[in-house]
């Protein structure tokens, strides 16, 4: 069987910034009978995650990240239907998901490795097991449970970056939902800001590249800062951090404004940014959501029922066809969109 499918055409290198043409469609095949334990998937959607920036290197720099190799299918969160089935447990159009998905049209994968979703749980919006009731959903929600020690009626005030990401648009809502009485987002662009003031029930939103956002922060946060979630890293934190209170806590997501860079990971604060840190109790600790997946499926049911109920305001940004993968890429690792990046591969 003739499919298409994106390979990694080139690295970046370490610190550059990653284009379209590190990735390239080209068309391969695979076997037209699948063995016993197997099925044949059709991909309807695939994710596209700053994380992936890391599997673009040699060396990840992480022991739970393989490096995607050259000429090599690249993969990643992905949703498709059961064409074909010899694995018991599915059957033909079971809509199923997998952390591991090739970036291809269609698929023979281990059907042992597959999860069987129920597209009612988000009202038929399948990429939503990607994004708000996926991977990154949990990430949000179990991220500030794990580390972001949210109390209701505590009084709590919660800083996001990166707040009109995948991760942070849902992390700002979770935090409220949660307990926290107040939520400040930064982000990028006065329409990002704007959206999550009026769409996502952010009480203020900083536009970093507009003005001083330490001065920002001391006005929209006059009781400090009890809780960041810091999807960025770089000045924005520690501009953050320096205004946090005592015995506050770090959620520590993600770092994309160092992911170009050859830094270990988490990057190491300034001198002074830790000397704050250290002085007021501040907890940093490397957050990894795949250390949490026995809380998954309860995670996963409060994610949707938030869905249902029109608690969770969802955004995303849907490219169309496997050809726009790497473009979509390139796009969400300058920031140029909104909310969960999604490739549309084939209805």
């Amino acid at each position: 069987m003739i499919i298409q499918r994106v390979v990694l055409n080139s690295r970046p290198g370490k610190n550059g910034e990653p284009v379209a043409e590190n990735f390239r469609l080209e068309q391969s095949t695979i076997p037209d009978t699948i063995q016993v334990g197997q099925v044949r998937v059709r991909t309807l959607y695939l994710s596209v995650d700053p994380y992936m920036r890391c599997r673009m290197n040699e060396d990840t720099g992480s022991d739970y990240l393989l490096p995607w190799q050259l000429a090599e299918v690249a993969d990643g969160g992905g949703i498709g239907v059961v064409e074909e089935s010899k694995y018991n447990s599915l059957a033909k159009g079971d809509i199923v998901t997998s952390f591991n998905w090739p970036w291809q049209t269609v698929a023979i994968l281990d059907g042992s490795l597959l999860q069987k979703l129920v597209p009612q749980l988000v009202n038929g919006r399948l990429s939503y097991f990607l994004g708000a009731a996926g991977i990154t959903g949990l990430t949000a929600l179990l991220g500030i449970k794990e580390k972001g020690h949210v109390a209701a009626g505590a009084n709590q005030t919660m800083v996001v970056s990166g707040a009109a990401g995948a991760c942070g648009s849902l992390a700002g809502q979770i935090g409220r939902l949660e307990g926290c009485s107040r939520v400040v987002g930064i982000a990028g662009t006065d329409e990002k800001c704007s959206i999550l003031v009026q769409e996502m029930g952010f009480d203020a939103a900083i536009n970093y590249k507009k003005g001083n956002v330490a001065e920002q922060l001391r006005e929209l946060c006059p009781g400090g800062v009890d809780v960041y979630f810091d999807n960025v890293g770089g000045d924005i934190s520690d501009a953050v951090i320096s205004q946090m209170n005592q015995n506050s806590h770090i959620i520590l997501c993600g770092q994309i404004s160092q992911y170009n860079k050859d830094v270990p990971y988490p990057p190491p604060l300034p001198p002074d940014v830790e000397k704050i840190r250290k002085e007021r109790n501040i907890t940093r600790e490397r957050f990894l959501v795949l250390n949490y997946m026995d809380k998954q499926e309860a995670s996963v049911l409060q994610l949707c029922q938030w869905i249902q109920e029109g608690k969770l305001k969802v955004r995303e940004t849907v490219v169309e066809g496997l050809a726009n993968i790497g473009a979509a890429f390139q796009s969400m690792m300058s920031g140029g969109n909104i909310g969960k990046q999604i490739v549309s591969v084939s209805k």
